[in-house]
């Protein structure tokens, strides 16, 4: 048995699930320290993610309120800060005052590692976050043997994560994308020949736009009640009526004429789009016009300066023939939510086989892995993780939603 000083931090866009996996990572440390598994126990938290731990801002937490930190589940976003930053980005790093001129991002952050006394880092984040941790972990065991454990929880509301089945805070997100639009759907009713654009976040992945109109139509479908034939409120106006995502082609013309036939009969249109569709097509206009291309410090592109919603909606408003155009992003409204309980599960799970995987000194992302047969949560190897993933548009809910609605299945 050994004394365990234990760092976490959490690290780019919000999730549904942040302050339950801190809530779950201090529960089962405190277990491992009660059941006699280790010593000691000291657990210190890196205040905004990577900026603390290359600017060494960090607070210890009192093993008085251990306890106490079970109401972080009802809690959103970060308990503890976030931030985006690339250790491997060094001119990002030394323009934005973590480190200094010549030093090396990835260095200072196994010094401060090292100074703190670190036998294991939880890194909570997406795939950018994870293949930091990555690069840290493989820097580590080249410069200084190894010394400090990496273990990764898997957060992102995309979904998106090889070779993972599911992210922390994907679900959450998707029924809190629904409650928003089964509020902002009332707005087709706000006008004649109303087309509303809910855009969805989900940069390469269609999974979050399809989850949410999956969600938000067996929400409507259970708890809506329409009283007949003379309103004009019914559960076609109310329904969703096409979803973009980045993996189906969208033949705008062709879209424009099915959903205007719509629009004749029911006054108007619902559209569920993932901010990543057309992405490409926007980038391409963009730089045929001379103009430069927003990117962060992971050189993505600012989906919210390229703007796909409004984009689209003004090349689809004239082919429905709209009276008025309403873009809605419940984005920030549903990654900034606390978790349900199917992630609470999940983030459970993963924290328990992950405080374990720390303790017999295994590095990895913690996760179901979709490789091994079973599908079980191991520390997957922070090799095999990267970002990008598909969704998968051959599940049978997904082409069952398209052919109900009446969007063709490409």
């Amino acid at each position: 048995m050994t004394h365990m000083n234990v760092a976490m931090m959490t690290s780019g866009g919000l999730a549904p699930c942040l302050a339950s996996s801190v809530a779950y990572l201090i529960e089962f440390w405190a277990k491992a320290l009660k059941d006699g598994k280790i010593s000691g126990l000291t657990l210190r938290m890196y205040i905004d993610g990577y900026k603390g731990l290359l600017t060494g801002d960090s607070t210890v937490i009192s093993p008085d309120i251990y306890d106490d930190c079970a109401s972080l589940h009802d809690v959103g976003g970060s308990p503890i800060g976030n931030s985006r930053v690339k250790l491997t980005n060094a001119k990002d790093c030394i323009a934005r005052g973590f480190v200094k001129e010549g030093d090396t991002p990835l260095e200072v952050a196994a010094q401060q590692l090292l100074k703190d006394g670190i036998n294991v880092i939880h890194t909570i984040g997406g795939d950018d976050t994870n293949t930091q941790a990555a690069e840290l972990s493989k820097y580590l065991l080249e410069k200084h043997g190894g010394k400090v454990c990496v273990v990764g929880m898997p957060k992102t509301i995309d979904n998106d994560v090889f070779p993972i089945v599911q992210t922390f805070g994907a679900d959450t997100a998707a029924e809190q994308g629904a409650l928003f639009f089964n509020n902002v759907v009332s707005e087709s009713s706000a006008n004649p020949r109303m087309l509303i654009i809910h855009e969805v976040m989900g940069r390469d992945s269609g999974y979050l736009t399809a989850a949410t109109a999956r969600k938000y139509r067996e929400m409507y479908s259970k708890t809506a009640k329409f009283p007949g034939p003379g309103f004009t409120t019914t559960r076609i106006s109310r329904d969703v009526h096409a979803v973009w995502i980045p993996e189906v082609h969208v033949n705008i013309t062709e879209e424009g004429a099915r959903l205007k036939k719509i629009m004749d009969e029911h006054g108007c249109v619902n559209v569920f789009l993932s901010e990543g569709a057309g992405v490409n097509d926007i980038i391409k206009e963009m730089e045929d016009r001379g103009e430069e291309i927003p990117r962060d410090a992971f050189g993505h592109v600012k989906l919210d300066k390229i703007n796909p919603g409004v984009y689209f909606s003004k090349r689809l408003a004239s082919l429905v023939e709209a009276e008025k155009t309403l873009v809605q992003k419940s984005g920030y409204f549903a990654r900034s939510a606390a978790s349900n309980a199917f992630d609470r599960k999940l983030i459970r799970d993963c924290a328990e086989a992950g405080v374990q995987s720390a303790i017999d000194g295994i590095s990895g992302c913690m996760g179901q892995d979709e490789d091994k047969e079973g599908h079980p949560i191991r520390a997957i190897e922070f090799e095999r993780i990267k970002g990008h993933k598909s969704f998968n548009t051959s599940l049978s809910w997904f082409q069952e939603m398209l052919t109900e609605i009446g969007q063709p299945i490409a």
